[in-house]
């Protein structure tokens, strides 16, 4: 999603371009005339979204606009060994990154899983040399492999090739709200500041359009 620095006035509904947002995702400013609905929260004078869903601005009352977050239909789906997720990044440590898991496959969940990625799970070589910190930050949205299931959570992986981060934005997310691009397959960098960061950069794109610099 695009930031959401606009209020909630300029973000009228179109039911040919729906607004998908994840959990914790900033929608809009908080004005006299908008409200919080369900499915979100208001903190530091913002909306926020406290689950994975389809904005829905409802504006059919005259005084003020009703910012809420709704999921179509539902499905019970729980993550089994095997199965690759995508989950934001919600804590690092330099043992094991926490996370949430919102999608399994290509189902996004009502409510999220816990997620634990450990050190010697993030790549398939040099194990004994992850450096969690350079590989994921806080609000990193990755691809990972279940590897198993414990009795709160789930064990994950991202030591295929495929797996890590897919979006990302550069730590000062409170001036450049603009997803960083990967640069290699160890680094992003933000294309506003062209601040480069370390992270275990998912292999989603094809790799002519991944430049590499010596």
């Amino acid at each position: 999603m695009t930031d959401k620095n606009t209020p909630a006035a300029d973000m009228s509904p179109n039911e040919e371009d729906l607004l998908i947002c994840l959990p914790g995702e900033r929608l809009c400013r908080v004005e006299d005339n908008v409200i919080v609905g369900e499915g979100t929260y208001e903190q530091g004078g913002y909306i926020y979204a406290c689950k994975s869903g389809i904005v829905n601005i409802d504006d059919s009352t005259e005084k003020c606009q009703i910012v809420s977050v709704h999921k179509p239909g539902f499905h019970l789906t729980i993550p089994a060994t095997g199965d690759v997720v995508t989950a934001r990044v919600l804590v690092t440590t330099p043992k094991f990154a926490k996370c949430a898991i919102f999608c399994v496959r290509n189902v996004l969940l009502e409510s999220s899983y816990r997620g634990l990625l450990r050190k010697e799970d993030v790549r398939e070589t040099e194990k004994d040399r992850v450096d969690i910190y350079k590989s994921f930050k806080p609000g990193d949205i990755i691809l990972a492999r279940v590897i198993n299931q414990m009795e709160q959570s789930f064990t994950l992986s991202t030591a295929e090739a495929e797996l890590g981060v897919v979006v990302s934005y550069a730590s000062d997310i409170r001036k450049h709200r603009i997803p960083m691009v990967p640069i290699g397959w160890g680094e992003m960098q933000c294309p506003q500041t062209t601040i480069k960061e370390p992270r275990k950069v998912a292999k989603v794109l094809p790799e002519s359009l991944i430049k590499i610099e010596p």
